[in-house]
């Protein structure tokens, strides 16, 4: 009776929508659990891509995605440690993390469900494009039900899911990111070999108050503090003007060789906030941050290996959690040292009107930010998944940039750190000195945080 009444054009549209949703309980495929884990297996991936297309068109910066995606992902994976016995829980390792809801123990859920729903919540409190994620959300629930699930299990699912995102959100409204924006501005220093603004918009720097941030489990924003920058000197013969040269003449390479290390200048580029002037408007071109491009290589690798919804959930978490806690300390030093960039030195003391190949983040020079998080990052994933991964970088192609291929997760972070000198925004040592920062919180991070017995997901997969 009730699809009989669901046909006829003449009956009231109020009550269709009502009909519409019990329909697909009621007269649509029955519980399908293989079908419906099959499904959810693919959609984390999914999903973190999606995020970080939101977070590139809402043009955020590189420290607030590596909270993003942090917070997303720890609300799927508190979520889902609930129905597997072999993980472990994040509250009490992660600061400030406690008194998270638990499923009700009458009642039946699809976790699976419940974790994505957690991630929707959550980050629609922390994107811009709310909008984009309730459709993101719909689009996925259709499909849910589509494929066929118990109208008990589906709303107990979706109400402990949002359950879950609420209280990851008051925990996250505590680390300090809303605070910081009542904080003064970075105060230029006119000294010479402090960081001044660079063309062509010289904006400010940027989040000068990240290190104020709550870290999840390193001790603290400066415990990891790199040895301090070669001594400033504007003399040729100095070795400040050696390191300039270095970069002034890597930069000179790349370009007349036009080969590779151009390539890899542009393809490790991931700065979210390159801009340009047309007359008297400003257009930004959208790019994917720094901690976005080793989520998406996370998820390449992940697909390649068939990890189950657990596993993807630990090393999209642990990842993200070592992204967060090295851009964390890496701002520390950048605003402590707070150095001149080799584009304004190379133009005061080197060549008038010298530009790198890259644009100048807005932000000062040590340490190198790609470096320390690509290592941070390298180090998670290695010890989670091995030191042999071989792999195919495809991340930049939706920017026009060929694939490039690594035998390993350390090579891609070597070769993003020694990026930014051929692209001339970044001395070596920054970029040297920040891979062994990175490397410092990402094996801080991993012995610190214990998801499993063992942790590596190779030996178990």
């Amino acid at each position: 009776m009730i699809e009989f009444f669901y046909c006829k054009k003449a009956y009231k549209s109020l009550v269709i929508p009502i009909i519409v949703a019990f329909s697909l309980f009621s007269c649509g495929p029955k519980h399908n659990e293989a079908e419906l884990k099959k499904f959810t297996r693919t959609q984390l991936r999914e999903w973190n891509k999606y995020l970080t297309d939101v977070m590139i068109a809402d043009i955020f910066t590189p420290p607030v995605c590596s909270r993003i995606y942090t917070y997303s992902n720890i609300a799927v994976y508190e979520t889902l440690v609930n129905e597997n016995a072999d993980y472990k829980t994040l509250q009490s390792q992660v600061k400030g993390l406690k008194d998270l809801p638990k499923p009700a123990a009458d009642k039946k859920y699809f976790l699976p469900l419940s974790g994505l729903v957690a991630s929707f919540t959550v980050s629609k409190k922390l994107v811009f494009a709310e909008e984009k994620v309730d459709t993101y959300e719909s689009e996925f629930l259709k499909e849910i039900q589509k494929i066929g699930i118990d109208k008990d299990i589906f709303e107990n699912s979706v109400a402990y899911g949002k359950e879950m995102g609420a209280a990851i959100i008051d925990w996250a409204n505590q680390d300090g990111y809303i605070q910081r924006q009542s904080l003064p501005r970075h105060i230029l220093n006119d000294k010479p070999g402090s960081w001044q603004p660079t063309p062509p918009d010289y904006l400010p720097g940027i989040e000068p108050h990240w290190s104020t941030m709550r870290t999840f489990v390193i001790d603290s924003a400066s415990q990891f503090a790199p040895p301090p920058p070669t001594t400033f000197d504007s003399l040729p013969g100095s070795q400040f003007y050696a390191d300039a040269m270095e970069v002034y003449n890597a930069v000179d390479s790349a370009r007349s060789e036009n080969g590779d290390r151009l390539e890899i200048a542009k393809f490790w580029d991931c700065n979210p906030n390159v801009s340009y002037t047309k007359g008297h408007v400003m257009f930004f071109h959208q790019k994917i941050s720094p901690g976005g491009h080793w989520m998406s290589i996370a998820a390449t690798v992940s697909k390649g290996l068939d990890l189950d919804m657990m596993q993807q959930s630990e090393m999209f978490t642990r990842t993200a959690i070592s992204l967060a806690d090295a851009f964390i300390s890496c701002w520390d030093e950048k605003y402590r040292s707070d150095l001149i960039r080799p584009e304004t030195y190379i133009d005061r003391y080197i060549e008038p009107g010298w530009e790198p190949i890259l644009q100048t983040p807005a932000f000062p020079e040590y340490t190198s930010g790609h470096s320390v998080i690509s290592r941070a990052a390298a180090t998670a994933l290695t010890h989670l998944l091995g030191d042999n991964i071989a792999f195919v970088d495809s991340t930049e192609a939706q920017f026009g940039l060929p694939v490039r291929s690594y035998s390993s997760f350390y090579q891609a972070s070597d070769e993003a750190a020694i990026s930014r000198m051929y692209g001339g925004i970044h001395y070596r040592p920054a970029c040297f000195n920040g891979i062994e920062q990175g490397r410092q919180v990402g094996e801080y991070v991993f012995q610190k945080l214990v998801t499993r017995e063992n942790n590596n997901v190779a030996e178990k997969n």
